[in-house]
């Protein structure tokens, strides 16, 4: 298993700012909505790799996640811009992205958070041991 240093050569940033529907009835965040956030920084990160959810699957792949881990440091509030970064940070037997998400104008910390998910074959429905080949292309590395 390889781990890159922390700030991964592979991260993308994005801010979006917090909308009201986002809001539980204590008129912050409700937890459940940064599962999304994650998704929408997973997203442009995979974007800027060249393989998003449209690639993986013409590339024969399904990517689920296996597992995902939240930590919470502030609530989020209406209005208030967000940064959402994500960065590749382990690839040859699977793929873990960790993310920070924070506060766009001070930089405070709201959340950190990692996701893992593994290559599994459409074609097969078989889970791969090793990230595929195709993943290695689209991040510039070797093959183990």
């Amino acid at each position: 298993m390889r781990k890159s240093p922390a700030a991964s050569r592979w991260s993308a940033e994005i801010e979006m700012q917090v909308q009201f529907f986002d809001l539980d009835p204590m008129e912050i965040v409700w937890h459940g909505r940064y599962v999304k956030y994650l998704e929408m920084a997973r997203c442009a990160l995979l974007d800027k790799i060249g393989y998003n959810y449209v690639e993986m699957k013409a590339s024969g792949y399904a990517w689920p996640i296996i597992d995902m881990h939240l930590r919470y440091a502030a609530p989020a509030t209406f209005g208030q811009v967000l940064k959402l970064r994500a960065d590749i940070v382990e690839w040859e037997n699977r793929l873990k992205i960790e993310y920070v998400i924070s506060d766009a104008a001070s930089g405070k910390r709201i959340n950190r958070a990692s996701t893992t998910q593994v290559a599994v074959d459409i074609a097969t429905g078989e889970m791969c041991f090793v990230s595929p080949p195709v993943l290695f292309e689209k991040l510039g590395v070797q093959a183990p």
